[in-house]
């Protein structure tokens, strides 16, 4: 199972974004796989994507997200104990950029036993994930 961050899908559908057709060719590859990987998120990252997508992309790509990419991605419930967990690692680590939903994401990854995110944020390779498309940055 491959975890996916609001920073691949904005990627993807982001023209002018400076990763886009790495992006891209990384969804194509996950959906094409002759044993396609269960893809995940969470309801934290959906909000974090429309918000994004909506006041940088328009509507028009809002409706791309939900209507072509979300139906292949499973949407875990974000629980009262990975957020209670996410606001002590955010207040513990103290740093500005690092957000409660990628504190949120990486509680959620750990939960659940995952290694891998489809991400182009730094802040996952910090937390010891693995990064496709591999080496990844940003954050």
């Amino acid at each position: 199972m491959i975890f996916i961050d609001a920073s691949a899908l904005y990627a993807i559908l982001d023209r002018e974004d400076r990763v886009q057709a790495q992006a891209r060719e990384t969804w194509r590859s996950l959906l094409s796989a002759a044993r396609p990987t269960a893809l995940l998120t969470t309801n934290y990252i959906l909000v974090e994507s429309f918000a994004l997508i909506q006041a940088r992309l328009g509507l028009t790509a809002v409706r791309a997200l939900n209507d072509a990419m979300l139906p292949v991605v499973s949407t875990c419930w974000v629980t009262e104990q990975d957020h209670t967990a996410a606001v002590s690692a955010l207040l513990t680590q103290g740093r500005r950029r690092l957000s409660l939903v990628d504190c949120t994401s990486f509680a959620v990854m750990r939960r659940l036993n995952l290694r891998r995110a489809f991400a182009f944020d730094g802040h996952f390779a910090e937390q010891g994930f693995d990064l496709l498309p591999g080496g990844a940055e940003g954050g």
